[in-house]
């Protein structure tokens, strides 16, 4: 099995990716093999690629606030890992960023969860995600998707996007914030304080 560390260069060596790599840019992802929990949305924005940092922006602030985390520990792989559907920024079209490449997912996400044995939960964040991830198992539209959100747990947990602009959805939608949120960010705070309370029996066995 090729390491995150393999994976990520056989990554910038494909030659559908030649474009990104002959300006220097790298494939913008989050893992480790320790990680729990795993957030798949869809590709990166322009300022993230040029940033490398993903959802460092109010779509993140947004989407830490659902989960009830800081920034320290979202963005350490180890207890939170990401993975957009595509690496790399796709374009601009007519209507705003183009969607991720549709092989992309397929091609790569599998290489990186067999490095990630110890995942527990899955959130789909959007569309493209819940497509690939849930396929026929998805409901007719996003909406009820994420409502029945009960349906697919332990596995899978589907989000809206936390973008600014679905604020008025979420005042739509009074569910989301009222019952899906309190309910996603206990989840993840067991989650997470298992890790803890593991990292800390190794580190007393260490030392």
């Amino acid at each position: 099995m090729p390491s995150l560390a393999n994976i990520r260069a056989a990554i910038m060596d494909d030659p559908a990716n030649q474009v990104y790599t002959k300006q220097g840019i790298k494939p913008l992802f989050q893992a480790d093999c320790q990680a729990k929990i795993l957030l798949v949305g869809q590709a990166p924005g322009l300022k993230a690629q040029e940033r490398q940092l993903l959802f460092a922006d109010p779509s993140g602030d947004n989407l830490r606030a659902w989960l009830g985390v800081n920034k320290a520990t979202f963005y350490n792989p180890r207890q939170i890992a990401i993975l957009p559907m595509d690496f790399y920024y796709p374009g601009r079209g007519k209507s705003g960023d183009v969607p991720p490449r549709k092989d992309f997912a397929a091609k790569w996400h599998p290489q990186i969860l067999d490095n990630m044995p110890q995942l527990e939960l899955v959130l789909l964040i959007g569309q493209y995600a819940q497509d690939h991830y849930l396929k026929e198992k998805k409901r007719r539209t996003l909406t009820a998707t994420v409502r029945s959100y009960k349906e697919y747990l332990p596995q899978f947990f589907p989000l809206v996007h936390p973008s600014p602009r679905n604020n008025i959805w979420q005042a739509r939608n009074p569910w989301f914030k009222e019952e899906l949120v309190p309910a996603l960010q206990k989840i993840v705070k067991k989650m997470l304080s298992d890790y803890e309370n593991s990292y800390n029996s190794e580190e007393k066995m260490i030392y």
